[in-house]
C-alpha cells in the first residue's frame, strides 16, 4: 500500500469510509510527493484509506469550497431549477467587498445560479440560492450544518453559503466526505467540471464565465468534482474527485499561498501516482 505521511497520522482514520468502495490497491515504496500546500490529503476511494496526509486534522477556513454544500442542500430541496431569481441587494458581499458581474436586478434561473456558483465561484449566485431557499437564508445555513452532521463531518461549521465568512471551517478529512457526497449529484459533477458558460447579461449582452480550476480544461485529467476557494484567512484551496490511472481519488489542498501552488500540487500528485503505477506494472512484467 502506497502511503506517504507529512506530519502525524491517526491510525483511527483507517476505518474512515466516505465514498464508494472498489477493490484494489497501489503497492509501492515510492517517495512522497513534494507538496507545498499547508494542508493536503490524497484519499484512495478503492481502499478507503489515505495515500498521503499533511496536517489533515487541522481545523481551517475553507472559503468557497463551502459552495459544494450550498449546492447539495439546494438540490436536496428540489425547488424548480427553471424558476427565475432576481439578484437582490441582499446578495451583495458586505463582508469582504468582493465584486460580481451579476448586477442587481438581473434575472437568472436557479439552474444558472447553481452553475455559476459552482463553476465560476460566483458569490452573489450562492447568496441568491440561499436567500430563496425554503425558509430563507437562515434555513439554508441550518440545512448545510445539518447535512454536514449527517455526513459525519464532525469538525465542520458553516455560517454563510458563499464561503466569505472565515468561520466556515473544516478539516481535510471532513472535506473528503463532502466531496464524496457531492460526486453523487449529477448536476454538481456536470457544473463543477464545465469549462465555461455564458448567460444573458445586462441589456442582453452575453456574459461568459470560466471555471476557476484550469485543470478541467486539461484533457489529461479525468475530474468528477472540482471546487476552488480563496479568502485571505483560508489561502488558496482546491478539492477534486478525480480518476488517475483508472484509480479514483479525492484530493484536498488547503492554505496554498502562491497563486499557482494548488494547481502545481495537483499536477505533482498526478505525476506521483502515475509514476507509482508505472513502477508496479514494470515489476509485474519482470
Amino acid at each position: 500500500m502506497l502511503v506517504a505521511h507529512a506530519g502525524e497520522y491517526d491510525a483511527k482514520r483507517a476505518a474512515f469510509k466516505p465514498g464508494r468502495t472498489q477493490s484494489g490497491a497501489i503497492s509501492s515504496a515510492s517517495s512522497a510527493p513534494k507538496l507545498h500546500s499547508a494542508i493536503a490529503l490524497i484519499y484512495d476511494q478503492q481502499t478507503q484509506s489515505p495515500l498521503y496526509t499533511k496536517n489533515s486534522d487541522t481545523l481551517t477556513s475553507i472559503a468557497s469550497i463551502t459552495k459544494l454544500m450550498t449546492a447539495m442542500v439546494v438540490l436536496d430541496a428540489q425547488q424548480p431549477l427553471d424558476e427565475e431569481i432576481s439578484i437582490d441587494n441582499a446578495d451583495i458581499d458586505t463582508l469582504k467587498g468582493t465584486r460580481s458581474r451579476l448586477r442587481i436586478g438581473m434575472k437568472l434561473t436557479r439552474n444558472e445560479l447553481l452553475k455559476l456558483a459552482l463553476m465560476a465561484s460566483e458569490n452573489r449566485a450562492a447568496n441568491a440560492l440561499a436567500r430563496t431557499y425554503p425558509g430563507g437564508y437562515s434555513a439554508a445555513i441550518a440545512a448545510m450544518n445539518d447535512k454536514a452532521r449527517d455526513l459525519g463531518m464532525q469538525n465542520t461549521r458553516f455560517l454563510d453559503p458563499a464561503g466569505l465568512n472565515s468561520n466556515n471551517v473544516s478539516t481535510a478529512y471532513d472535506l473528503v466526505k463532502m466531496v464524496a457526497a457531492a460526486r453523487d449529484y449529477p448536476l454538481i459533477h456536470q457544473y463543477t467540471t464545465t469549462a465555461s458558460h455564458s448567460v444573458d447579461g445586462w441589456r442582453g449582452r452575453e456574459m461568459r464565465f470560466v471555471n476557476t480550476n484550469p485543470l478541467v480544461r486539461n484533457a489529461s485529467w479525468d475530474i468528477g468534482v472540482s471546487k476552488t476557494g480563496y479568502i485571505s484567512e483560508a489561502g488558496r484551496c482546491l478539492v477534486m474527485e478525480a480518476t488517475i490511472n483508472q484509480r479514483p481519488v479525492i484530493i484536498v489542498l488547503l492554505d496554498s499561498w502562491g497563486k499557482r501552488t494548488r494547481i502545481g500540487d495537483a499536477n505533482r500528485i498526478k505525476k506521483w501516482m502515475e509514476s507509482s503505477n508505472a513502477r508496479i506494472h514494470m515489476m509485474a512484467r519482470s
